[in-house]
């Protein structure tokens, strides 16, 4: 692509379009969507059919309510990630697949109880670098800059052809062009026709709800009548309007036709988490002058925010993951959990074209999918409706609070293990810590004693009263190795058993990066079993490096697991 379209990719990132300090645009919003699953997967540039499959293999299982997909139509042709973000037509061509693979991943994630929430890009169509050329678009269409075939001509566009400048000017920013893409004047009647008939189209293929991108550029009139011109006016909406201080353009603006995301939740807890301390977060949400809760979507980051630096992502290690299993407990807003792929360049495209043949290979993060992460689902679905109680904290990055009779949980931010007894409005008995998988007894009177580990978690609700897998408190060993990778690189455990894989690399135990740099699995091993083992290293192609030095050794207690907190030998 030119060096223009370059700049695109921080298109809707507010972060790059101006001196207004904006943060980057991302991903959705709209308030609490219907049902009893408020969760939102987002997995970014995903292919269609890895989309359905994830569905079926891990979102329906997990609790998930909703999977968000990345914009499905046509676009400027390209391998960067930001290409999905430049419309050349309104047909299902894009790179992440064609209108029959949609709609089968519709009908397969409906069939696992999943919801489709499609990002809709209606401000603007693509934007060549040179106006004057003619492009084709992934789905075969020639398009000029201000000229869409069969869609749109120049007549259609807003007057203002200069990029966005000052966004303490309502009319820069709504009329003029983000990045320099082609602005559509949402105020004509016949632009709002062609926008709500492609809206339509998606709610024609099943689609549940709608992620509206950069909505902050188009006045909230304009997407009312949009909106009601939908088949389904009362249709899962949520709109990306980025908060910024002194701006023209208040996200608040937009309630009226939905949810909105609060861009100072994620970059709040950046700075909690970061700098300052986790006891602070006693009252998050409305307290600190965010939107009401019911309509806000929330986030840990995004594809935009965490390429702009402005919120945690997964190179943040154990604080991104806590602070994800914090906003899945905290009961403000309806949270997204982004799901994307390692990166570098802040403009690489998703690996295999968006294809995944299995997380945590050839780049995938997989978030969604984290033990830490999607254990919470099910721990938000248990408490719904219920309100905080049993707060506790050390003044420090130690915290613990429950929600009303259905659930509790413990979040040790701190460099040294938590050992105390916590005070719940549980009932009494046996519970799996989803984080760990280890069964927890409360008393009757609703108070456990428990270690939690140096930036870990501890999580118990009541629709998690036993463990499932490996049985809870069963014999074996807790591995944990700090080791740093590059892209492509994950981290795996093999020794003298045959359940580590008899010192077969191609049948090692890949570990769970969740708390990046330290990778960990739970092995069930016999009681008091000696073993030897050691830590390797594997790369997209299967190159397998291992650690330095002898040999490591631990014996299998006659109760219980043996923890293993090693550091990887260069």
């Amino acid at each position: 692509m030119p060096a223009r379209a370059v700049r695109a990719a921080i298109f809707f990132a507010a972060t790059a379009l101006a001196s207004a300090g904006l943060t980057a645009v991302g991903p959705q919003a709209a308030a609490a969507p219907p049902g009893e699953k408020d969760v939102t997967a987002v997995l970014f540039e995903w292919r269609f059919d890895s989309v359905a499959k994830a569905c079926t293999d891990s979102l329906g299982p997990a609790g998930y309510g909703y999977v968000q997909v990345s914009p499905p139509q046509e676009h400027v042709q390209g391998a960067q990630w930001w290409t999905s973000y430049q419309p050349v037509s309104y047909k299902i061509a894009g790179r992440l697949g064609d209108r029959a693979g949609f709609k089968a991943m519709v009908d397969t994630c409906h069939a696992a109880g999943v919801k489709v929430v499609v990002d809709s890009v209606i401000n603007h169509m693509a934007g060549p670098a040179d106006a004057g050329a003619t492009f084709t678009g992934t789905g075969g269409s020639s398009y000029t800059k201000y000229s869409y075939p069969g869609l749109y001509s120049g007549a259609d566009m807003d007057d203002c052809r200069a990029s966005i400048s000052n966004y303490q000017d309502r009319g820069n920013v709504q009329n003029c062009e983000l990045v320099q893409l082609a602005d559509l004047d949402t105020g004509e009647d016949y632009v709002r026709g062609r926008i709500a008939g492609y809206l339509n189209d998606l709610l024609s293929l099943g689609v549940d709800g709608l992620r509206i991108d950069a909505a902050k550029h188009m006045p909230a009139a304009d997407l009312a009548n949009i909106k009601s011109r939908l088949t389904n006016p009362g249709v899962y909406w949520k709109q990306e309007a980025i908060y910024g201080a002194g701006e023209a353009v208040s996200p608040g603006e937009y309630l009226g036709n939905g949810d909105v995301q609060e861009f100072r939740y994620a970059r709040d807890l950046k700075r909690v988490f970061q700098s300052e301390n986790l006891a602070y977060l006693k009252n998050f949400g409305e307290a600190w002058g965010y939107m009401p809760g019911g309509q806000a979507g929330v986030f840990v980051d995004n594809h935009d925010t965490e390429r702009g630096g402005d919120t945690l992502t997964y190179k943040d290690g154990s604080a991104y993951t806590l602070a994800s299993v914090f906003a899945l407990a905290w009961p403000y807003g309806s949270p997204d959990v982004h799901s994307g792929y390692e990166w570098s360049d802040k403009d690489a495209g998703p690996p295999n074209g968006g294809t995944v043949n299995a997380c945590y290979s050839d780049g995938w993060k997989c978030q969604h999918a984290w033990r830490e992460i999607s254990s919470m689902v099910g721990f938000r679905n248990a408490a719904r409706g219920q309100s905080v109680g049993n707060w506790w904290d050390n003044g420090g990055d130690q915290i613990a609070f429950g929600r009303g009779t259905k659930a509790y949980v413990v979040i040790n931010h701190e460099g040294s293990a938590l050992t105390r007894t916590f005070q719940t409005s549980l009932p009494g008995g046996d519970y799996c810590d989803v984080q760990s998988g280890r069964t927890v007894t409360v008393g009757s009177g609703g108070q456990f004693t428990a270690t939690v580990a140096a930036g870990t978690a501890l999580a118990l609700h009541t629709g998690a009263r036993t463990c499932s897998g490996t049985p809870a408190g069963s014999a074996g060993a807790s591995f944990g190795v700090n080791a740093t990778t590059v892209p492509g690189q994950n981290v795996y455990v093999t020794g003298d058993r045959a359940e580590l894989g008899g010192w077969n690399t191609g049948s090692a135990l890949k570990l769970d990066p969740a708390a990046y740099p330290v990778w960990k699995l739970d092995v069930t091993l016999p009681a008091g079993t000696a073993f030897s083992y050691k830590y390797v290293r594997k790369d997209a192609a299967g190159n397998v490096t291992w650690e330095s030095g002898a040999n490591r050794s631990a014996t299998v207690p006659a109760s219980g697991k043996v923890t293993l907190s090693d550091t990887w030998r260069s």
